[in-house]
C-alpha cells in the first residue's frame, strides 16, 4: 500500500475537486488540507519536513491513497521519491484565472490570522512557494505560479506525470490510473464562491 497519486498542484487549481475524484476512483481518503484542519496533531510530521528533517512519509500517511493540495504539493519531490510508483498530477489553471482566485480566497486578508498559520506553513510559503509578499502584484504572482509549473514539468518524470485541469474532468485521470470512467458527473468542489461564503464571511 501507499500513495498511488502525489498531487504537485497549488491551492486554487481544482484541488477540492481532484480530492474527492480520486476518493471516488480509488477507494481510499485523499489526504489535502482540509485533513490537516481536521488532524491538527499531524503538523508534527510536516513540520519535520518544512524544517529539514525525513519524515517517515509511509508512515505518516499510511490510510491515503492520494495526496494533493498544500502542504502535500510543497513536498512533491519527496514524497515522489517515496512512493516511485505514484502518479504526479500536475493541476493547473490559467495564471491569471489562478491569481484572481487565490488573492480572493487562500491569500484574502483576514481579521483574524487562520489556524494554520503556523512556524511551519510560513516556512513553507517563505522557502517553496513565497506568495505572501507579492499576492498584491499580478504580474509578480502569476509568473511565481508559472515557474512553479514549469518546475515540476521539468523535474517529474515524464512517463508518471499527468498535467491536468479540472474542466478536463475524469478522462486524464481514469487513463492514467488505467481506471474506468465513472457513470457520474465529475464533483467540481469549493468554488470561490463557496470559499468566501464558507471561510471569509467570519468576521468576528
Amino acid at each position: 500500500m501507499g500513495l498511488k497519486v502525489v498531487g504537485a498542484g497549488v491551492g486554487r487549481t481544482g484541488t477540492s475537486s481532484l480530492k474527492f475524484a480520486l476518493e471516488h476512483l480509488l477507494g481510499q481518503p485523499c489526504y489535502h488540507m482540509r485533513e490537516l484542519l481536521a488532524n491538527p496533531e499531524h503538523i508534527s510530521f510536516w513540520h519535520e519536513g518544512a524544517f529539514g528533517g525525513h519524515p517517515d512519509w509511509h508512515a505518516s500517511l499510511a490510510e491515503y491513497g492520494a495526496a494533493v493540495d498544500w502542504p502535500a504539493s510543497a513536498f512533491w519531490p519527496e514524497l515522489s521519491r517515496a512512493f516511485p510508483d505514484a502518479l504526479i498530477i500536475l493541476s493547473v489553471r490559467p495564471a491569471h484565472q489562478w491569481w484572481e482566485s487565490a488573492r480572493k480566497t487562500i491569500y484574502a486578508p483576514r481579521k483574524r490570522p487562520p489556524g494554520l498559520l503556523t512556524d511551519t506553513s510560513v516556512e513553507l510559503s517563505r522557502t517553496r512557494f513565497p506568495i505572501h509578499p507579492i499576492i498584491g502584484d499580478k504580474e509578480a504572482s502569476m509568473a511565481l505560479f508559472n515557474r512553479w509549473n514549469e518546475t515540476v514539468k521539468a523535474n517529474a518524470p515524464a512517463d508518471r506525470l499527468l498535467v491536468w485541469e479540472a474542466s478536463d474532468g475524469w478522462e486524464p485521470l481514469c487513463n492514467a490510473l488505467k481506471i474506468p470512467i465513472p457513470e457520474i458527473p465529475f464533483p467540481h468542489k469549493n468554488t470561490k464562491e463557496e470559499f468566501i461564503k464558507n471561510v471569509l464571511s467570519d468576521k468576528d
